[in-house]
């Protein structure tokens, strides 16, 4: 029989061998998750045999990495804002990122309705719901499968959200005073350029921004000024390289104090105004 660290061992190499970035996480997330061990765990049995129904299911996901299936889809699991959400194909896997938004708008949301539009997974009007003490929240997708998501989501961290199913605000009657979103941003002609864990496995619907990756932007500013309340403020995740595109477009829909707030890697990464 093979061994914990025999296994792990050639998972890695089935991994590299197939130039899979992140080989050795991936192969130690894939064996922690079958086997339900922690690190410490592991080095306890390493040189014990690996049971071998275990092993044929760790084979098998391996297999499915292998052929770029991201990480998150196999598992089923990714962690936000210290929080674990569950994941599938039908939504947009959460991004580190995304706690840039999430942070920024949990220091003006308390005791406030806020509005989450292209909730996706929900993992940030959840996490904003969990830990920012709102008095109201929304979860608003054009997509029923990701509701479906969001809501599991949603009680699986005990969270009262109401979740729209519209194509922006078409179906949205409520007035807010914050309005987040991270829309569809990448521009049509830069898809076929992503990695193929991007772009043959997320949801497109949630990452194409149309030709130059502005309209939703366009469209959620424009439609916003009738669900904000006077001072309301919106919040937008961006590319790297809108934030004064972005910044543009709230300011020709008379919302001022904009500001643009930057990633830890330097990138600009959000986007807020006051209406």
């Amino acid at each position: 029989m093979v061994t914990y660290q025999e296994a792990l061992q050639k998972a890695r190499t089935i991994l590299k061998q197939r130039d899979i970035a992140d080989a050795d996480v991936d192969a130690w997330y894939l064996l922690a998750h079958v086997c339900g061990i922690s690190r410490a765990e592991y080095y306890l049995r390493i040189n014990m045999p690996l049971p071998e129904d275990k092993y044929r299911e760790y084979m098998n996901l391996i297999e499915k990495r292998a052929t770029r299936i991201p990480l998150q889809y196999i598992t089923g699991i990714q962690e936000f804002m210290g929080l674990e959400f569950m994941v599938t194909e039908d939504v947009l896997i959460p991004r580190q990122d995304t706690e840039i938004l999430v942070e920024q708008v949990l220091k003006v949301c308390k005791d406030k309705t806020v509005l989450d539009m292209c909730t996706g997974s929900g993992c940030i009007i959840v996490s904003l719901a969990k830990l920012g003490k709102p008095a109201k929240v929304y979860g608003v997708d054009l997509s029923d499968k990701a509701l479906k998501i969001a809501n599991i989501n949603a009680h699986k961290h005990g969270t009262e959200i109401e979740f729209i199913l519209s194509n922006l605000f078409e179906n949205v009657e409520s007035e807010v005073d914050i309005i987040v979103s991270n829309p569809p941003y990448i521009p049509t002609g830069e898809i076929a350029g992503l990695m193929p864990e991007v772009k043959d496995h997320e949801p497109l619907l949630a990452l194409n921004g149309a030709d130059d990756g502005l309209e939703f932007y366009r469209l959620i500013a424009e439609a916003s000024k009738k669900h904000l309340k006077e001072k309301g403020l919106i919040f937008f995740e961006i590319g790297y390289n809108q934030g004064a595109e972005v910044k543009e477009i709230l300011a020709k829909e008379g919302f001022y104090n904009i500001e643009i707030i930057k990633d830890l890697s330097g990138l600009d990464r959000v986007v807020f105004g006051k209406r």
